[in-house]
């Protein structure tokens, strides 16, 4: 079959990074195509934070004011021993109009980039395997399991840690795979549990995550010698009994979904070969430690939309060699800061006390109290990314 060859840009993945990419593309006349191999809104919904940073940059795509009318806001963020505070961050002091950590499901998310692409009248091709991504001087091609041939002067992994464009061009994913297995689990609980707060539980059994999410539901987030791969009602009341809050029993009253999965730490040695170039967790992927993967998959979109734009119209593809200078020293502090909490949650019983000691040190230290508010939020990378987003009108209506 003939390849078509009025396309710019071809996306291999409609995740969050290849919807804002696309999105953000469309925003400047790029002539782009997204594919996936699912269903529409097939996608696990495993993230769940938006951070403020990531709420400044998108938007640049409209989308900022539906997230923010649709999510949770959390104004806080802290690192308990079961009933005893060792850190707490606030968001409310940060110089953004987003003072918070914004509770949405991926799916939900996902479901706003969707409806943007739509009114900027850009399709995602469901059910759209891909089969083989070739490149030559002037172009990249993909080739789908229906024999269909799309032809584009770039084609973009946004498609996840198994990425085949990634393959296919060459390119090492270094790392490797934390060695404890993690419970997933949206639930409804009964108790007293914060409705504006994500708390990070410490104890001698291990870590549970207790965060707010629409809808009366909270996500539970726990790691795992050997998780159950559907962890049930009883399963998840076990670890919030082990783990979390003493004083104050809470009930999980009915489990609306879960899942098991393993958590890698990996960075692809490129970001580019030619034609071919990687965005979000076909680029990186890490523990789910400070919420910080699909944050972190989205700005990788809307920065390269911008380095693609200038790429496109000018010839020249330095921009897009600014594009991995910029973006994979984020994913490798991104990696870095979520290995550390990982590490935290889960050191040797003999060493949990000494760390409950140093974090509750270090937790009573206003300036590392701001510096962790900085670095979760995403707000340190303004500068890095050298634009400053904290205009007093957001494009999409939303006010400070």
């Amino acid at each position: 079959m003939q390849a078509t060859t009025d396309l710019d840009v071809i996306i291999v993945g409609a995740g969050p990074t290849g919807l804002s990419l696309a999105a953000s593309l469309a925003q400047r006349n790029v002539r782009v195509a997204v594919l996936d191999k699912q269903a529409a809104g097939a996608n696990s919904s495993r993230a769940a934070v938006v951070h403020a940073h990531t709420l400044e940059a998108l938007e640049e795509v409209g989308v900022t004011g539906a997230m923010v009318r649709t999510g949770v806001p959390a104004t806080r963020f802290s690192i308990r021993d079961r009933d005893r505070v060792l850190v707490n961050i606030p968001f409310e002091d940060l110089p953004t109009r987003y003072a918070y950590t914004l509770m949405i499901s991926q799916a939900q998310t996902e479901s706003i980039l969707r409806e943007r692409l739509a009114t900027l009248g850009v399709d995602v091709r469901w059910n759209s395997a891909v089969a083989q991504v070739t490149q030559s001087e002037e172009s990249a091609a993909v080739k789908l399991a229906d024999g269909t041939t799309l032809q584009a002067r770039y084609v973009v992994g946004a498609d996840g840690m198994h990425s085949l464009v990634r393959e296919s061009a060459g390119i090492h994913f270094d790392g490797a795979r934390y060695e404890e297995s993690f419970v997933l689990a949206d639930v409804r609980l009964e108790g007293d549990v914060p409705d504006d707060e994500v708390i990070l539980y410490f104890s001698p059994a291990g870590m549970v995550v207790v965060a707010p999410l629409p809808g009366g539901v909270h996500r539970i987030v726990a790691t795992m010698d050997t998780a159950p791969e559907h962890p049930g009602i009883p399963d998840v009341q076990a670890l919030i009994d082990a783990r979390g809050p003493q004083r104050s029993r809470v009930t999980v009253r009915e489990l609306v979904w879960s899942s098991r999965f393993r958590v890698h730490h990996r960075l692809a040695a490129a970001y580019r070969d030619r034609r071919l170039l990687l965005a979000g967790d076909a680029a990186h992927v890490h523990s789910p430690a400070g919420g910080q993967g699909m944050n972190t998959g989205i700005l990788d979109g809307l920065r390269l939309a911008a380095h693609l734009s200038t790429a496109l119209h000018t010839g020249d593809g330095t921009s897009l060699a600014a594009y991995e200078a910029e973006r994979r020293p984020v994913a490798d502090g991104v990696i870095s800061i979520a290995n550390r909490l990982t590490r935290l949650a889960t050191v040797p019983r003999l060493a949990r006390p000494l760390r409950n000691l140093l974090l509750r040190t270090l937790g009573s230290i206003p300036a590392f109290r701001r510096r962790l508010a900085w670095r979760l939020s995403g707000l340190v990378n303004r500068q890095r990314e050298g634009s400053d987003m904290r205009a007093p009108v957001a494009a999409d209506g939303v006010t400070g």
